[in-house]
């Protein structure tokens, strides 16, 4: 790896566990770094999504007092991620380079447009929950589908995939706090078995990856530390911006040039 190479991913994980800490959108940052490291790009996903398995791990553990009262409702939802994410990220391997490098233009594009409108689907999700909110809201096949769909994609890519897990959840009825939690904990199995999944396929850069990491835990110190103090609409733009540019770019690569 060139000296070049080492602080594009040293900064990449620095912005990465930055902007998670502040705004959300790391992925923006850590998987085209990796990708422009030389790293296959399937090989890219992977070890992206293993450096966010930590991260993973730790907000379901801190959520761990608003899940306990839940009890069995878990399981089903526990199982719902347990093999969507085995199928997404098996999916990914299966596919292999070339079909994932045809894709990744369309996911970029995909996780740009639900963070760029996660504050309208917040506030969309809030009024809903005025009017329904319940203990346990039952588990349906409809349900159930749609988080198995979530957790696909969430082993598969993951970019942008707690939006979509506290929307799923919050249509369903549960509050904020619950769903968030909720979204914490499946994050945390999606992202275990999508790692245990890569790394039994050796398709995990570990060199790479742990520069990502170092950059990431610096990087997520320093915007925690500085949470209080940035404007976090200026900060949503940033993430937009680059994930919009990073969009266009892979589209150019990919479609059209020579």
């Amino acid at each position: 790896m060139s000296l070049f190479d080492l602080l594009l991913l040293a900064l990449a994980g620095f912005a990465a566990g930055g902007m998670n800490a502040l705004a959300g959108g790391g992925t923006f940052f850590s998987f085209p770094a990796l990708l422009a490291a030389g790293l296959p790009p399937v090989t890219a996903n992977a070890t992206n999504a293993v450096a966010l398995w930590p991260a993973s791990l730790a907000g379901a553990w801190a959520a761990r007092a608003s899940l306990r009262p839940l009890g069995r409702y878990l399981l089903p939802l526990l199982l719902a991620g347990l093999a969507g994410g085995l199928l997404g990220g098996l999916l990914l391997l299966a596919g292999g380079d070339d079909v994932f490098r045809v894709l990744i233009p369309w996911l970029l594009l995909a996780a740009t447009a639900l963070f760029a409108a996660s504050p309208w689907l917040g506030r969309w999700l809030a009024e809903r929950r005025k009017n329904k909110a319940s203990a346990h809201p039952p588990h349906t096949p409809l349900s159930l589908g749609a988080h198995i769909g979530v957790s696909i994609y969430g082993g598969y890519f993951g970019a942008g995939m707690g939006i979509l897990q506290l929307a799923a959840f919050s249509i369903e009825g549960h509050p904020l706090a619950r769903a968030n939690a909720l979204k914490n904990l499946i994050s945390a199995v999606i992202y275990s078995i999508a790692t245990l999944t890569f790394v039994i396929a050796g398709r995990v850069s570990w060199y790479e990856l742990a520069i990502l990491l170092t950059g990431a835990t610096i990087g997520g110190y320093v915007g925690g530390a500085l949470g209080e103090k940035l404007a976090p609409a200026l900060l949503r733009c940033f993430v937009i911006l680059v994930g919009s540019t990073m969009t266009l770019y892979y589209f150019w690569s990919t479609y059209f040039s020579a």
